[in-house]
């Protein structure tokens, strides 16, 4: 079963130069498993697909239950340098709550959302 990262956690982005980066924080501890298991970051380039020129780098913080990726080349050059609407990465994290991922009707069910 598909279901919206946006029912699993919450995110914030920001930026350094041309990398946009998000963090997505699991609003429960039991969810932060299934979070490291589906949101790879060949997932998060998939999901962003030409946007992001660059690799996608991934980062685990289990103490707070958050991955923080990297995606480089995503800002056109940054926010001095870009003509894009948002060169300075502050709705990429809306972009990736957006992300579904797959869950087994049992882990759906196993869920209190």
């Amino acid at each position: 079963m598909k279901i919206s990262l946006l029912k699993l956690a919450h995110a914030r982005s920001g930026d350094k130069g041309d990398t946009a980066n998000v963090g997505i924080i699991a609003l429960k501890d039991e969810f932060y498993p299934l979070l490291v298991r589906e949101i790879t970051a060949d997932k998060v380039k998939q999901h962003f697909g030409e946007m992001v020129k660059g690799d996608v780098e991934r980062f685990e913080l289990p103490n707070l239950g958050a991955l923080n990726f990297l995606l480089h080349g995503s800002l056109g050059g940054g926010g001095t340098l870009s003509l894009m609407t948002d060169a300075q990465g502050k709705t990429f994290s809306t972009a990736l709550l957006r992300m579904n991922i797959e869950l087994s009707d049992d882990e759906v069910a196993a869920l209190d959302l």
